[in-house]
């Protein structure tokens, strides 16, 4: 497998998981906030916002870790 997407491919994981792991605490946060409240679960601006810059920052992590991986194990 060529190097280059052997690091898109891991970057696109680690991206993934990210994302994922970034979502799940903001979800965990709502539900708490929900139980105390008494009200139903949802996000608020400031997750919505959090998630969302995530995202945009893991649009750039597959192609840097592609780069990088073809300038160190070409």
């Amino acid at each position: 497998m060529h190097t280059a997407l052997e690091g898109l491919l891991v970057g696109a994981g680690l991206a993934a998981l990210l994302l994922f792991a970034e979502y799940w605490l903001q979800r965990k946060a709502a539900v708490e906030r929900a139980q105390q409240s008494k009200r139903a679960v949802e996000l608020d601006a400031e997750q919505r916002r959090r998630i969302s810059s995530m995202a945009r920052f893991c649009c750039f992590i597959p192609p840097a870790f592609a780069l990088f991986y073809w300038l160190i194990f070409r």
